[in-house]
């Protein structure tokens, strides 16, 4: 019988983290606390960028718009924001979406995989993902449970399970 396998990969729907920006810039737009703040979010090519008056203001476009990822199903682990820089006279937030397994973050899923999995399963780094290999189905389960329990700073989806 052949192995069987599955690819660890980190991505994201580009669709869903447009709506949910857009989402929040409306949000923005009409809620009460947040006029004459000029405050605003949108892209800046690939990066989101949050503009407020206030430091408070900018912190809390943000929060509205990790809601906004929440319940379109997008981690926030994926989300990487920085700290509110002052610029002139309003304060910006810069963030981006993390997508792809880095090399340090693959290395540390294979070590896991190699320490606490089970002893048939193989794993080998391919570009930005991990393919995972075993004869057993269950142990490739047993796998994807222990990855899960696992506290990763990024978030893992699991595709091409054959």
């Amino acid at each position: 019988m052949a192995d069987s396998s599955f690819d660890i990969v980190s991505k994201i729907d580009k669709q869903e983290a447009d709506n949910a920006l857009n989402q929040a810039h409306k949000e923005v737009e009409q809620r009460y606390d947040f006029k004459g703040t000029d405050a605003s979010i949108a892209w800046s090519g690939e990066q989101i960028l949050i503009k407020a008056n206030s430091e408070e203001r900018a912190k809390a476009v943000l929060d509205v718009f990790q809601s906004k990822l929440i319940k379109r199903g997008i981690s926030l682990k994926s989300l990487d924001s920085g700290e509110p820089v002052a610029s002139g006279k309003e304060y910006r937030i810069v963030s981006s979406l993390k997508e792809g397994i880095s090399q340090e973050n693959a290395k540390k899923i294979g070590k896991i995989i190699r320490d606490e999995g089970p002893k048939s399963v193989k794993s080998q780094i391919q570009g930005d993902e991990l393919r995972v290999q075993s004869k057993s189905r269950d142990d490739l389960q047993e796998v994807q449970r222990l990855l899960k329990a696992a506290d990763l700073d990024v978030d893992l989806q699991f595709v091409n399970y054959r």
